[in-house]
């Protein structure tokens, strides 16, 4: 049963507002996707509250004409689009759908948003293997901690060598 113009309408709105309020976002194509493999891409999306769903390239037109985005990127693409979008971390639907390319080869990114300006698909993969915010926040707690933990084994150090000093002679004199 088609949609309304009502029930259109009401999704480019929200589609309009997803892509205004997201950190990031991707977009692909795919053409022979089973219905397994879409259910497992479904189920590690929303794990990761990443907002997946497939998009009539003439709405997704209309929400880039609305946020001012170029309305020809996605012109010669075949197939059917999908949109990952993230709200709360740049680099997850990027990881997300990369990961899911690498397993099933029925998927390709056309391109994504990234702090609401147009990237290509190969700036997408290489955000796609960064590193996640979790991983590079240990790396900066790490980084922090390192001169501390240094200064801890210097001054450590002087007292064992003072510890091995007074042993040696305690040996010698047994």
């Amino acid at each position: 049963m088609p949609k309304t113009r009502q029930q259109k309408e009401t999704v480019l709105s929200e589609l309009t507002d997803n892509l205004k309020n997201a950190k990031s976002a991707v977009l692909a194509n795919f053409s022979a996707i089973t219905v397994k493999d879409d259910q497992q891409l479904r189920n590690v999306i929303r794990c990761q509250e990443i907002n997946y769903s497939v998009i009539k390239k003439t709405l997704l037109r209309k929400a880039f004409e609305k946020l001012g985005f170029k309305t020809d990127l996605f012109k010669g693409v075949d197939g059917n689009i999908s949109m990952a979008i993230s709200a709360a971390d740049e680099v997850a639907p990027a990881k997300a759908i990369h990961g899911f390319i690498a397993k099933n080869n029925n998927m390709n990114i056309i391109g994504g948003i990234l702090e609401n300006n147009w990237i290509d698909s190969n700036k997408v993969k290489a955000l796609a293997v960064l590193p996640s915010k979790q991983e590079l926040l240990a790396k900066a707690i790490s980084t922090i901690k390192a001169p501390l933990s240094g200064l801890v084994n210097v001054l450590a150090g002087n007292l064992r060598g003072l510890v091995n000093v007074l042993k040696a002679i305690k040996d010698q004199k047994s």
